[in-house]
């Protein structure tokens, strides 16, 4: 029996993913392969008060575990995709994306049942440009405070009353089986989700896993979730986006061989909004395609932008 060992963080949410991840890779070897987690705190889980642009963006969360990998002290890392920069380490390859969880946005709030049933002045808490741009953006009586910490941290800082309401992705929710008790999903088509939002990411250097093992781990591979993978961070890759820029990117799949990408950003404040879109259509498509779908709407998106994307002033 050959031993895998997984790299992760040491968050609720991240173990829950690996575990789920762990327990796939051991039922598609038939038992030739037993996983091991290794887990590791990230620089950024280590920042509870003030934001990732603050410290440097959303790599702080791969750092330790991208030179875990290149140390050969783990051999696969198992991401959030929407926490993984665009490009990867020279080498490195996401070498499966596993079927991808519910994408949305959840609206939580402990005292509120909806976002449309906040009071005017009510304060939303949240660390995401992207998630205060878009509130502000219909609601810019709203007042937004920072509010980083893993999913059990936030609902805890919900109930001493630091906010009134925030946003959590859906998919972990569902992944830490929360979804029943806190989180009302929100309409991707009006809160459009973050680029591989509900998406893990498996990532390795290829050539220095044993063969049977990456075609283990390969095969944990979706084709909808690898494509909607491809066309998102293409998009975002087009608009080099960064925690600086509020920027949102979902694939829609319309039908049999019809596909629609919308990408979104909106400056910090909520105005101006920007919207763009790319649809694809056919019965036999390739990931180049998706990739090329990605880039066309980022095009669109910045051309209307004026060719520079709203983004927060740092000093």
């Amino acid at each position: 029996m050959k031993t895998l060992r997984i790299g992760t963080r040491n968050s609720p949410l991240a173990l829950a993913q690996s575990e789920w991840v762990a327990s796939q890779i051991e039922a598609a070897s038939v038992g030739d392969i037993k996983c091991e987690l290794v887990s590791m705190t990230t620089s950024g889980d280590q920042l509870q008060d003030r934001s990732l642009l603050a410290a440097g963006g959303k790599g702080l969360f791969t750092k330790e575990l991208d030179i875990a990998l290149e140390e050969n002290r783990v051999d696969i890392l198992v991401h959030s995709l929407k926490d993984v920069p665009v490009e990867l380490p020279v080498g490195q390859r996401i070498i499966a994306y596993p079927v991808r969880e519910d994408p949305r946005d959840a609206f939580v709030s402990l005292k509120y049942e909806s976002f449309d049933d906040l009071p005017e002045g009510a304060t939303l808490g949240t660390s995401s440009l992207r998630r205060r741009a878009f509130a502000l953006a219909r609601r810019p009586d709203l007042k937004v405070v920072e509010f980083r910490g893993n999913v059990q941290t936030r609902l805890k800082k919900l109930g001493d009353g630091v906010a009134d309401a925030t946003f959590l992705a859906s998919a972990g929710l569902n992944r830490l089986s929360l979804e029943e008790k806190v989180g009302r999903p929100l309409d991707p088509n009006t809160f459009l989700p973050a680029v591989g939002q509900g998406i893990l990411g498996i990532a390795a250097y290829p050539d220095q896993l044993d063969e049977d093992v990456l075609k283990c781990v390969a095969s944990l591979n979706d084709v909808s979730a690898e494509r909607a993978a491809i066309a998102e961070r293409a998009a975002l890759y087009e608009l080099d986006g960064s925690c600086r820029t509020p920027i949102a990117a979902h694939l829609f799949h319309e039908g049999t061989g019809v596909y629609r990408l919308v990408v979104r950003t909106a400056d910090p404040s909520g105005t101006p909004f920007y919207e763009a879109e790319e649809t694809l259509e056919g019965l036999e498509l390739f990931l180049q395609d998706f990739h090329e779908m990605g880039l066309s709407a980022g095009r669109k998106l910045r051309e209307q932008a004026g060719g520079k994307l709203p983004h927060l002033e740092t000093e």
